[in-house]
Formats: C-alpha cells, sequence, structure tokens
C-alpha cells in the first residue's frame, strides 16, 4: 500500500475484510465455546456471542445453515462451531460466520472426547499444515467400514457411478463395540504396509455418541494422524464430530460424501475432456493459456463480489438498523413515561380537594365563588364545599 495513503473507514473495513474472507485458514475454521447475547431475528438468522473464560467474538448463523440444527441455541450452552471468520463493514468488528454447530457436552464421553482433542491438539495432530491432498484420480480407493452396513453400500455404490474405473479395497471391520477401535486402527496400517489404496476412507453410517465412540480413541487417531495414504473421515451424519474427523485429512458430512469427495465424476470428465479437445482443434496453445488466465481473472472477481456474500451482508445491516430502531424506541417511550409521571404528581398536589382534605372549603353563592363578605347580605342561601361534599348555609350576618 502506498506511503500516505488516506483511506476512509469504509475503505479500510473494506480491506480487511477482503483479507479475512481471502484466507483460507479462515474458511473452515472449528471454534468451541459458550453462547450469550442469542437473538434470533426476525428474517430467520440467529445472532450471538461465542466466548471462553478470556474472550469473546460475534457470531452469525443465517437461515440456510440454522435450518439443518437438530436443536435450538440457547445462552450459556456450550457448542461447537463450524464455520468461517469475516469482518461487518458497517460496524468494524470481525465475526464469526456459522455454518454449522453441535452441543457440546454429554456427560462423561464428552468430557473424554474434550480432553483427548485437547491433547491431541497440543501435539499439533490437527495441524492444517500436516494434512495431505486427496488425490484427484486414484485408481484404488480404500474402504474400512462394516462389511454389511448401508455405508459400505453407498460407498461403493457412488464410486461405481461416479468413476467405474477406480478399484475398491474394502477392509471390513467393526464400527462399534470394544473391538472396533483395534481393529479400525489395524486395518489403516495395512493399507499402508501393504501400499494397498491411493486413498482410504474411514467411517460408519449415523449412531449415538457411543456408537460412534471408537472413532474418538485415541488408538485410531494415531494410525490416521500416521498413515501416508491421504484419510477422508466420514463418521455418522452431517452434525456428529469426532476425533477421527479432526485429525484425518478431510472430513465428509456422510459416507456418500466421502466416496463423492474420493473421486471425480467420470462424466464430467468427460465433458470436460470434449470441451478441452474443441478448443485445442479451435485454437493454439498460446491462444489457450491467455484464455485460461483472464477466465480466472474474471472468476476472482466474480467471487470477490459475490450476490451472496452482499446478501449477507444488507441482511445484517437490515438486521442491527432494526434493532436500533427498537432500543430507541424504547427509550424515548421510557422518558415520555417518566415525564408524565413527574406532571401528574405535581398537578396532583395542586388540586383544591388536597387542600380543602386539610380543612378548608370554598363557599359559593348563584353558582359563583364567594370572594368578600361584602358580597353577601343576612337571609342570603349560600352551598359551602367541603372535601367530601356540599351543605346549604343561611347568612346570619355579614358583619
Amino acid at each position: 500500500m502506498a506511503d500516505n495513503l488516506v483511506l476512509t473507514v469504509t475503505a479500510l473495513n473494506m480491506y480487511v475484510k477482503s483479507l479475512l474472507d481471502g484466507d483460507v485458514n479462515l474458511q473452515n475454521v472449528y471454534v468451541k465455546g459458550e453462547i450469550s447475547n442469542f437473538k434470533a431475528a426476525a428474517g430467520g438468522h440467529y445472532y450471538m456471542t461465542i466466548k471462553d473464560e478470556n474472550a469473546r467474538i460475534r457470531a452469525a448463523m443465517f437461515r440456510n445453515a440454522n435450518s439443518r440444527l437438530r436443536f435450538m441455541p440457547e445462552n450459556d450452552m456450550s457448542v461447537i462451531i463450524r464455520g468461517r471468520v469475516s469482518l461487518y463493514e458497517q460496524g468494524g468488528e470481525y465475526q464469526l460466520i456459522i455454518d454449522d454447530m453441535q452441543p457440546d457436552g454429554a456427560g462423561a464421553l464428552a468430557a473424554a472426547f474434550e480432553q483427548l482433542k485437547k491433547k491431541l491438539s497440543a501435539k499439533g495432530m490437527f495441524d492444517p499444515s500436516h494434512k495431505k491432498p486427496i488425490p484427484r484420480f486414484p485408481d484404488r480407493v480404500g474402504v474400512i467400514t462394516s462389511g454389511t452396513g448401508a455405508a459400505v453400500r453407498d460407498i461403493v455404490n457412488v464410486i461405481s457411478r461416479r468413476y467405474p474405473s477406480a478399484e475398491i479395497v474394502l477392509c471390513p471391520v467393526a464400527v462399534q463395540g470394544d473391538a472396533a477401535a483395534p481393529e479400525i486402527s489395524a486395518a489403516i496400517k495395512l493399507f499402508n504396509k501393504k501400499k494397498a489404496a491411493d486413498v482410504l476412507i474411514v467411517g460408519r453410517g449415523g449412531g449415538s455418541i457411543e456408537d460412534l465412540w471408537a472413532f474418538n480413541e485415541e488408538a485410531v487417531a494415531n494410525a490416521v494422524y500416521d498413515s501416508e495414504i491421504p484419510v477422508i473421515s466420514a463418521v455418522g451424519h452431517e452434525t456428529d464430530f469426532t476425533i477421527c474427523d479432526f485429525v484425518a485429512d478431510l472430513r465428509a458430512p456422510t459416507p456418500s460424501a466421502a466416496a463423492e469427495l474420493a473421486v471425480p465424476d467420470s462424466r464430467e470428465l468427460y465433458d470436460r475432456f470434449l470441451s478441452l479437445s474443441r478448443m485445442i482443434y479451435s485454437s493454439c496453445a498460446g491462444y489457450l493459456y491467455s484464455q485460461e488466465n483472464k477466465l480466472n481473472t474474471v472468476c476472482s472477481r466474480l467471487e470477490a463480489k459475490s450476490p451472496g456474500k452482499l446478501i449477507e451482508n444488507y441482511t445484517m445491516r437490515c438486521d442491527y438498523a432494526r434493532e436500533k430502531i427498537e432500543t430507541s424506541s424504547a427509550r424515548y417511550v421510557e422518558k415520555n413515561k417518566s415525564e408524565l409521571e413527574r406532571l401528574i404528581l405535581r398537578l396532583d398536589s395542586s388540586s383544591p380537594l388536597k387542600i380543602m382534605a386539610k380543612g378548608y372549603s370554598v363557599a359559593f353563592k348563584g353558582g359563583k365563588i364567594v370572594k368578600s363578605v361584602k358580597s353577601l347580605c343576612p337571609g342570603d342561601e349560600i352551598s359551602l364545599r367541603v372535601y367530601d361534599g356540599s351543605v346549604k348555609c343561611e347568612v346570619k350576618d355579614n358583619g
């Protein structure tokens, strides 16, 4: 950035937002914390603060993401979040945009999960720099799961349909119970020893935390971490998280999704091949190179100005504006209510009835207040108004 360049606040915030949105390491982060200041906005979006003992960060979960939740977030609830870091430009505050969330805490198993997670994290076993890329065109896909469950059928069906040239090497194992963790870790080691696959899918279908516990064992985590073959973890459903997910090179929300991530779609490859063939026959290599660069530039610009991101930004502005209007209205009503109460008390203290209650009275003659004895004559009838009523009187003497 040039020296002495003076930025507007808007330009500065836009620049910082572009840095955060462009950082790959901040686009898929896992955050654990406690919910506070939770609010479900009228538009269906959730806004909250995620905090721990020493810090806090504002967070937003848009309607298309929170519609997949199986629970309603509440204040003081401990959660594990998957999302991306961004900046709310108008407020100049960085925040989490939440893509997925799950409750954190289910008794002893949850405590053990957190302890092991903390231990392995301290060892660097979740470090993104250790994760290996998934090969684009694997010849052999290793599958470590139950040999009879729905998961293996889904994986085989998806791979056979998408990329039939890939060889599927199945190693059936127990996926729950005491024998599961040793069998899973042994299968991973065997694949590596035999170099029997280019990529491994390790997982099972959904279940309770007890059913999935084998994938939270340290032995499985160590085997996944030590594997020279890239590992895709596919345990349970989309909202299920295990230690295996954190250690693996790639997490898939379901076994079927893991199969899709493990192999390309042959139909898409064929279409791409035809397209490239036509381009080769109709143009030269230099032209292709220049057009590819132009295309990449345009894609980058379109991504930076994505309508989805603009919609998110304006949605948040509307929600914050609505909140500000509601707060200002409440303050205005409260202020005028206090002023009205003060005037009522003042008016009440000046009421003639208050004075008359102390023993004073008012005389009327012909409906008019008698202000002087000179306006009265003996025999005149007057009405004497006291605190609790009126009495008729006759003037005997006005001297």
